[in-house]
């Protein structure tokens, strides 16, 4: 039987306006695949009111460590990184074409405003693109990596180095956060930072409620999972965690051109996912849904055939394996410069992994057959 709209569950917001504030500066700050430094150093002095120490390895992946004296350890995580793009070749008369840092989406670079960062500062470009008027009669090329290119103004190449723009020049989009119909949060580079923001959240909640673990909580902020969990291999070797709780993002399936069958029925705004896959631990996935369960926090499945693709592979896959779990948030329009996900997800996100916090013992063992 249905519940009865007076039964059922009224959400109680998470993100408070302060956090909200910090999650507007933390997206629209640029962290790119190998520059994530600025963004790092932003989520390094908004989470350290609420740990014991820091650390932040060779690469840049940020720890904040909650009772770092504790033997028994638990990693939450997200990445840092977000796509972009390379100067690859500047030709002679001052255009400039472009190799991607990450899986960035060729097709939507066409009239695209961008920064591209150098060490005299940014200097500001476009992705350039044919007028409709000159491709009239012709068949219509496609946006490839061939044919996009950006324009900064200059006529030579003398001129665009003289910007201080060169070969390996990381460039990255304009586009901004915003809140749309009070109910969805869009930016670029959702994907995934508003990870790193929840579990900065789940930390301040911890401080907040006065919450003590009996264990050392390694909250982690890891660079370049964009090519390929880079940064989760690096700092999982350095933490050897015993339990890891992975967030990222994965694709709402409810807009056009998107095929169920292969993808599965995800929608924003119906909950955190929870995914099956050879690396995701049984155990400890069985007590994330009993978490999600007993809160009362709405929750959506997700099957992946091989791999997650996400840092939750690199965590189970190390020193000789860690139980490791993924939390999705649903996200639509993954790698534009318009990511979408829903304000309660985002909630629900963070109460789950902070619920499941709450519900593991320290020595908690996991294995499947114990001797």
């Amino acid at each position: 039987m249905a519940k009865k709209k007076s039964e059922e569950k009224t959400h109680i917001p998470v993100v408070t306006p302060a956090s909200l504030s910090f999650l507007e500066k933390y997206i629209n700050n640029p962290s790119p695949t190998g520059f994530e430094a600025e963004g790092q150093k932003l989520w390094l002095e908004y989470i350290k009111p609420y740990i014991d120490e820091t650390y932040v390895d060779n690469y840049g992946t940020a720890v904040g460590i909650i009772n770092p004296k504790a033997s028994y350890k638990v990693v939450i995580e997200a990445h840092a990184d977000e796509i972009s793009w390379f100067v690859n070749y500047i030709t002679s008369d001052g255009l400039i074409y472009v190799i991607r840092n990450g899986g960035s989406d060729h097709q939507i670079a066409p009239s695209k405003r961008v920064n591209i960062h150098t060490d005299k500062g940014i200097v500001k470009a476009i992705f350039g693109w044919p007028a409709i008027h000159t491709r009239s009669g012709e068949k219509e090329e496609a946006p490839t990596l061939k044919n996009i290119f950006l324009d900064c103004g200059c006529t030579t190449k003398d001129e665009v180095e003289a910007l201080g723009i060169h070969v390996g020049c990381v460039i990255t989009y304009e586009d901004e956060f915003m809140v749309l119909n009070n109910r969805y949060y869009v930016g670029r580079a959702l994907d995934n930072r508003v990870g790193g923001f929840m579990i900065a959240e789940v930390a301040r909640l911890l401080k907040e409620n006065g919450k003590k673990l009996d264990f050392g909580l390694y909250i982690v902020n890891a660079v370049q999972e964009e090519i390929g969990l880079r940064g989760a291999e690096m700092i999982a070797d350095y933490i050897n965690p015993d339990v890891a709780i992975i967030t990222d993002v994965t694709h709402d399936t409810q807009t056009p051109m998107i095929n169920k069958i292969t993808q599965g029925d995800l929608a924003c705004g119906k909950g955190p996912v929870i995914s099956y896959a050879p690396a995701i631990q049984n155990n400890l996935n069985k007590l994330l849904i009993e978490t999600a369960q007993k809160a009362s926090i709405p929750f959506q499945r997700q099957a992946s055939s091989r791999s997650t693709g996400t840092d939750t592979d690199a965590f189970a896959y190390s020193n000789g394996g860690v139980p490791s779990v993924l939390i999705s948030l649903p996200l639509r329009y993954m790698h534009t410069t318009v990511e979408m996900i829903h304000q309660e997800d985002v909630d629900n996100v963070i109460s789950l992994i902070y619920e499941t916090l709450l519900n593991i013992q320290a020595g908690q063992d996991f294995r499947y057959i114990k001797n």
